[in-house]
């Protein structure tokens, strides 16, 4: 199974997301534990896109992919951005960082993928997701 979609960022359309997800969820069969976690992880990596890749530029797309093979669900959000510094994320559970209100994708999207792997400089994460 491979699909496809692709978004303008606007916030708005983290609806169509959730949706796609739906959709790979019923297609691959997942549990109710491993689709919370997919959904998730996906929604905050389409969300880091749209606000810190593509700065709510609604020129500018979210491109999503989703295959599913070998018992692993991979998905794969790529945004126009330059990238960002993926190596230097300020801990959220630090006490300084605790009452921020953001910074806590990356960090959610590293404990709810069973593997994150960053490209272009972070303008391309990869999520890999075992499915049992």
């Amino acid at each position: 199974m491979e699909k496809n979609i692709d978004i303008s960022s606007k916030i708005e359309n983290l609806r169509q997301v959730e949706k796609f997800v739906d959709e790979i969820s019923s297609e691959c069969k997942l549990n109710s534990e491993l689709y919370g976690n997919l959904l998730i992880a996906t929604l905050e990596g389409a969300n880091n896109a749209i606000i810190h890749g593509n700065k709510l530029n609604e020129q500018l797309m979210v491109n999503i992919n989703a295959k599913c093979e070998n018992n692993i669900l991979e998905i794969s959000i790529k945004d126009q951005g330059k990238g960002f510094d993926y190596k230097n994320i300020p801990d959220p559970t630090a006490p300084e960082n605790i009452e921020n209100v953001s910074g806590r994708g990356v960090f959610l999207m590293t404990r709810l993928s069973d593997n994150i792997e960053f490209f272009n400089n972070g303008a391309l994460v990869v999520l890999k997701f075992k499915i049992n």
